[in-house]
């Protein structure tokens, strides 16, 4: 049990599992888990979002390790759209593949695994990894939202006037706002006050447990056989196609050592749970996503330990 990757994953699974068993027990329904989800979105997500980066201070982390691993991604995230579409199904499956649980997963395995050196490469990941990634995601979709609602309507100036409200809309979102507004608060050097920042801790502390248990009530309530296949592609993409292309850019940009394998490491985590929280804002392949999430999970810890040992001899 004191194995890194078992240590790390653990939690997650079971948490996921405790809320499959609440959803087939009844104790949380279809509808429910929807307002829940609005809840953990708007209040406990943009509280976790601020929080964090407002200890990050520009200049503090060395950031071409981080360079090299979002090239991966957004290089990714482009493939997926290339095959899927840029519509909002095909932007919250490349989100998917792409989005790894950095927090409720790869602080602990990062720490236990490489120690407070490989901790500080990855909070500089940390740091901007949502920022990046969910942001780009949220524009795409509204816009991806702002044009099918335009094509419905018809006429070029609604048209118009729907992309610019939705580029308002990715913009003043509870995603990128607390992030952009929590970096800025780091700039000016003030302290926060004592009560915010332990509430802003308490609500924190609260998004990872309850967003992992809404995956699993949704779990509850969706046919897995019938997306299993899709959601091992996905999966497999995740765990382990997204590592080695990360592992192939870090190697080809000259990064070796510790920072190559913390930046292996990293992509090679679960889907993070941010993912499913957007498939549900947009009414977007939820039940596949959920799916999707909970088997990379479950085949993180083989996959992880593939990844690590190949991260080993790279670095």
């Amino acid at each position: 049990m004191n194995h890194p990757v078992l240590s790390a994953l653990l939690p997650v699974v079971l948490l996921i599992a405790a809320g499959v068993l609440a959803g087939r027990a009844g104790w949380v329904r279809a509808e429910g888990s929807k307002e829940l989800s609005n809840l953990v979105l708007m209040v406990l997500m943009p509280a976790l979002m601020f929080r964090t980066m407002s200890r990050v201070q520009a200049g503090a982390f060395d950031l071409r390790p981080v360079a090299m691993y979002l090239f991966a991604a957004i290089l990714l995230f482009a493939l997926m759209l290339a095959w899927q579409g840029l519509n909002r199904r095909g932007i919250v499956l490349a989100l998917t593949v792409t989005f790894s649980n950095t927090v409720a997963v790869g602080i602990s395995l990062v720490g236990l695994a490489y120690g407070e050196d490989g901790l500080v490469i990855l909070f500089a990941l940390i740091s901007v990894h949502a920022l990046v990634l969910l942001t780009l995601a949220t524009l795409l979709l509204e816009l991806a939202a702002a044009r099918e609602g335009a094509l419905a309507m018809a006429g070029a100036g609604q048209a118009l006037r729907t992309a610019l409200l939705a580029v308002r809309n990715g913009i003043l979102h509870p995603v990128p706002l607390p992030i952009i507004g929590g970096l800025l608060f780091a700039q000016t050097g003030w302290l926060m006050p004592e009560v915010l920042d332990r509430l802003l801790q308490l609500l924190s502390a609260a998004f990872g447990p309850l967003a992992l248990l809404l995956v699993g009530v949704s779990l509850a309530h969706v046919p897995v056989l019938a997306q299993l296949k899709v959601a091992l592609a996905l999966s497999l993409l995740k765990n382990l196609a997204f590592p080695a292309l990360t592992g192939a850019v870090c190697w080809a940009m000259g990064l070796s050592g510790l920072p190559l394998a913390v930046m292996v490491v990293a992509a090679s985590l679960p889907v993070g749970a941010n993912v499913f929280l957007l498939s549900q804002r947009y009414s977007v392949a939820q039940d596949l996503v959920a799916t999707s999430m909970a088997l990379s999970t479950v085949l993180a810890p083989v996959t992880i330990t593939v990844v690590m040992a190949l991260a080993s001899g790279l670095a």
